[in-house]
């Protein structure tokens, strides 16, 4: 769902838009320091060594000294230089989440092009993202490789940035590595893993909104012979949300340990297990008293919270334990198993904003017509078991100038979630002039889903990269996938099945210059069960489909750490479901076009300087089919034509550092472009201040340096504001 108040005219879709996204299918209606302490001392002021060095990546799921990531295993589920890899990726180191102070992950890939960190404002649930124009919420993120499915409706996994040694974005159709996604791409989050060297890490923070928070990150070697490592990260926070006086209580606790009883065997046991007791904030206002004034001239405050801080509730368990296995059998054969089991529970409830409560008709300008708001209860219970496993086999061949790397992999998937859901009720209306919170009167409404629904996923998959005299690069892939869902309605006692199976093809070319220049140009394919029932023949529609062309350019200079990119791209979703404007049956009509050219730069341009930067320019993001007529021609989910972000950061030689940043969306018409007014362009600074000495490394972190009240987004009736400012200092302990 794009926000748990549901309007009035599509609650009679309601059943059938909690079938299509029971199994995370087309939910199109959902909606810094240690970098600085690895430099080399100065003779002016020495600096202690850090406890993890080394300037280069061990690997793609690696630790990176610094902000520019030269390998990654997300673009082709291989260890591959990303210099190599014909499509689009974006790589978030953890040195560059320290030192942008970034605390979830919207803020760390908030400086990366083609994504969209605030589509409904602030919201203290999750990281609601989109990627080149799409939703990135359905089926959901990945965490080392595996999905995290989501369940269509707020049973959403969550991830840590603590926990997190990388955070990595590839932009665009990617269904042959990983099945159905969305059109927009694929965010992987790569865990922190064992390591040989120790690490051993304090930290603490404090902040605005009662932030307390204490982290802990340790690893090294178990045994003399350095065969069996272990690594142990935990979170434990204190704080309150910005508004209300509402609890933000959270604690993450991550163990992992790595086997390596020879040098040809690897296995790394990794777990995870989070619990969140809090509120839930967001920053909802109605369009007419915000984006606009009323029709006596006033606005709402930014700051009046309009649900109720009593009522509200999101109470968030979740358990993963998984492992990564790899066996090299001899130089040409290798095996991989990657598996993870986990659970997440949810207990979620809030009361949302909705229109100004009438009460002098007679007078529609009298200013008691805007001053009562009414509202709104929603509320979710959500149980979800979920299952994964990727099995792998690689072959490396060469023969004469031919060099293939093969990757034969069998993935499977299964998703259960017990959900009851409930929107819409009775709650008392608010006095925007002297609001009162609590105090009871809230029914709730009959469940609109109740019921269990189960997906499961099997692919086939074959993936080539060949390179030709060092100088050429092919990536051939090609997968088949079996998807199979059943739902089990508790209201009604009926039982639904869906079944769909895909072809998804990949094609793409590199050509390694002298330099360290790289063109390159792909073709990729994804596919999206829908699951929603076809009316004129009690059947469900088949899947929904993307296509991509992609063009672009990488440069990383040698022996520098400089890589810079240049992309152009055409995408399309196709045959999703949409509705006719008459009867609101659903039919496979819909089409979206986007078109668009993304630029980013991450390099350290001067000893201790480092630059991030980031462009999109989008030329086309419209409907160009659809069963609603209406809709044609319009933007489907609200796409500035221009982004643009910078962050750069210094460290002197006496050891202090200084950053500041600036991101830039510019104006747009709103969801389905129905706002009544352009939403304004709108730039928010962050800011950081550090001093590095002995084994202690300081920092204070502003986001939203000047506290600005910016829409980011609205619909018809709705708008939303962005984060208001966050001040965090964080005191970093390494022995």
């Amino acid at each position: 769902m794009r926000h748990p108040s549901v309007p009035a005219a599509a609650r009679q879709r309601l059943l059938h838009t909690a079938i299509a996204t029971a199994f995370g299918a087309s939910a199109a209606t959902l909606c810094g320091t240690s970098a600085w302490a690895q430099q080399a001392p100065s003779a002016q002021a020495p600096l202690p060594p850090v406890t993890v060095k080394g300037e280069t990546e061990e690997s793609g799921t690696g630790r990176v000294t610094g902000y520019v990531a030269k390998r990654s295993a997300t673009g082709s589920k291989t260890d591959t230089p990303i210099i190599e890899t014909p499509q689009s990726l974006s790589v978030v180191t953890a040195d560059r989440i320290e030192a942008m102070g970034a605390l979830t992950l919207k803020d760390a890939i908030a400086y990366t092009p083609g994504v969209g960190i605030a589509p409904y404002g602030a919201d203290s649930r999750y990281d609601w993202i989109t990627v080149r124009g799409f939703d990135a919420y359905s089926p959901g993120f990945y965490l080392d490789g595996l999905p995290l499915r989501n369940s269509g409706n707020f049973g959403v996994w969550k991830t840590d940035n603590y926990g997190a040694e990388r955070i990595e974005v590839l932009r665009g159709p990617a269904s042959v590595l990983y099945g159905q996604g969305n059109p927009g791409g694929v965010v992987n989050v790569v865990s922190k893993r064992p390591t040989a060297e120790p690490v051993r890490e304090l930290q603490v923070q404090i902040g605005n909104h009662q932030r307390r928070q204490v982290a802990g990150d340790f690893s090294g070697p178990l045994n003399a012979d350095g065969s069996l490592l272990y690594r142990l990260t935990g979170v434990v926070r204190d704080a309150e949300l910005p508004a209300g006086g509402m609890p933000d209580d959270y604690y993450y606790l991550a163990p992992s340990l790595t086997w390596k009883p020879n040098a040809d065997t690897r296995f790394t046991l990794l777990s995870q297990f989070s619990r969140t007791r809090a509120g839930a904030y967001t920053r909802t206002q109605p369009a007419y008293g915000s984006l606009l004034p009323t029709a006596i001239g006033t606005r709402l405050s930014p700051d009046l919270y309009l649900s109720d801080p009593q009522y509200n509730r999101f109470d968030h368990e979740q358990q993963m334990i998984g492992y990564q296995f790899e066996h090299r059998i001899d130089g040409t054969w290798t095996v991989r198993q990657n598996l993870r089991a986990a659970h997440l529970d949810l207990d979620y409830r809030q009361l949302n904003p909705g229109t100004f409560v009438t009460r002098n008709a007679a007078d529609p300008r009298d200013p008691a017509n805007f001053r009562w708001l009414s509202r709104s209860p929603f509320s979710s219970k959500e149980s979800i078991s979920s299952f994964t496993v990727d099995n792998q086999v690689q072959a490396e061949v060469r023969s004469g100038d031919w060099q293939h790397q093969i990757v034969f992999g069998l993935d499977y998937q299964r998703t259960r979630v017990d959900q009851v859901s409930r929107s819409g009720g009775t709650a008392p209306v608010l006095d925007t002039a002297a609001p009162v919170y609590g105090g009871g009167g809230i029914e709730l409404a009959a469940p609109y889903f109740d019921g269990i629904s189960t997906l499961t996923q099997t692919g086939l998959y074959v993936q080539d990269q060949i390179k030709w005299r060092d100088r050429w690069v092919f990536n051939l892939g090609g997968r088949y996938d079996d998807s199979k869902g059943k739902l089990r309605d508790r209201a009604s006692g009926m039982d639904f099945a869906f079944d769909d199976s895909k072809f998804t093809g990949r094609a793409g070319v590199v050509y390694l210059m002298d330099g360290g220049w790289a063109p390159y140009a792909s073709y990729t394919q994804s596919f999206l069960p829908t699951n929603t029932i076809d009316p004129t023949n009690g059947k469900p529609f088949g899947a929904e489909t993307a296509r991509q062309y992609e063009a672009g350019v990488r440069w990383q200079p040698e022996g520098r750490k400089q890589s810079y990119s240049a992309a152009v791209f055409d995408l399309r979703r196709r045959n999703y479901i949409t509705y006719d404007a008459a009867t609101f049956l659903p039919q496979q009509r819909g089409e979206i076009s986007v078109r668009g050219l993304e630029l980013e730069a991450n390099a350290e341009l001067l000893p201790r300087l480092n630059l991030t930067a980031s462009y999109a320019y989008m030329d086309r993001a419209i409907v160009t089919e659809s069963a609603n007529p209406a809709e044609i021609g319009r933007q489907a989910s609200a796409v500035p034509r221009n982004r643009l972000s910078l962050w750069a950061d210094y460290r002197f030689a006496n050891g202090i550092r200084v950053g500041l940043g600036a991101r830039y969306s510019g104006s747009t018409r709103g969801e389905n472009e129905a706002a009544p007014a352009r939403v304004p362009s709108n730039t928010f600074y962050d800011a950081m201040v550090g001093y590095d000495f002995q084994q202690w490394s300081l920092a204070l972190n502003l986001r939203n340096l000047t506290d600005k009240n910016a829409l980011t987004n609205c619909g018809g009736t709705t708008c939303y504001y962005g984060a208001p400012r966050s001040v965090i200092a964080t005191a970093t302990y390494r022995f």
